[in-house]
């Protein structure tokens, strides 16, 4: 299978491999903030080792190559509003790239314009793939949706974030605006009405902010949620940009990926 990686002409950084054949589907995957955080270090955590797939990794607005600050402890520090001046642009940023990202880099692949689509990400790059998949499934043929480690609810991880910043984050009706449409908790009839299978992987070890929304996003009958005992937040090893080893916990998401996604896509 051959790899390729570089930035589309619009700007959004990418590594990616071609399928064996022009008709397998095509996986879209954004990484997380949290390692690993760029494209190359998702593919070589998550590799979808063994799947017969165009695999497509694309980086996240304002992160990676096109973060604004070092690293996150300088964004905190420099005073940017979270919600509305990072992850909400990040958020819609990201979504509206993303049919022209994978336009151009779905030819380079030699990829079939009409190989069924599933997006995945892991963090805050899950919450970027349900919006994607929410958006954009509908016109890529959308056959499922992988959710890692989710980000499903914006509020109450800033909320958590209290420790870190100079004061607790001071909500206004426009970041409240922003928190609401990150909410897939609150838009699980969204996800639902996809009408394609959803995934969601979260390590019982995981922060509360994201643990406790995938507890309240599973009786509402939207995904099927698999939790690996032990995983904290990262995938990765510190500090997570560039490729490196792929770690136990790393692997065993992989597998349940693998595995999941082969019985789905053979339906």
């Amino acid at each position: 299978m051959s790899e390729i990686a570089g930035t589309t002409g619009t700007g959004v950084p990418y590594a990616a491999r071609a399928a064996s054949h022009p008709d397998a589907p095509i996986v879209v995957a954004w990484h997380l903030l949290d390692p690993p955080n760029t494209p190359a270090a998702m593919a070589a955590a998550l590799p979808l080792a063994g799947l017969d797939a165009h695999v497509v990794y694309l980086g996240l607005p304002l992160s990676g190559a096109r973060a604004v600050h070092a690293d996150f402890e300088a964004l905190l520090g420099s005073g940017i509003d979270l919600v509305t001046e990072f992850f909400g642009p990040m958020h819609e940023q990201a979504t509206a790239e993303f049919p022209a990202a994978l336009a151009e880099i779905r030819e380079r692949l030699g990829a079939s314009a009409d190989a069924p689509l599933v997006a995945l990400g892991g963090s805050a790059g899950a919450s970027v793939a349900a919006e994607v998949a929410i958006a954009h499934g509908a016109a890529h043929g959308l056959r499922a949706t992988v959710l890692l480690n989710p980000m499903l609810r914006l509020r109450p991880m800033i909320d958590a974030m209290a420790e870190f910043l100079p004061q607790p984050y001071a909500w206004t009706d426009a970041s409240s605006a922003v928190a609401g449409r990150m909410d897939f908790v609150a838009r699980a009839a969204e996800l639902r009405a996809l009408g394609s299978p959803v995934l969601v992987v979260e390590g019982d070890a995981d922060e509360a902010p994201f643990l406790d929304a995938v507890q309240a996003l599973e009786p509402l009958d939207v995904a099927e949620v698999r939790y690996v005992p032990g995983v904290e937040h990262a995938l990765a090893e510190w500090p997570g940009t560039e490729p490196a080893p792929q770690t136990d916990d790393a692997r065993a998401y992989d597998e349940i990926v693998v595995e999941w996604l082969r019985s789905v896509l053979a339906r």
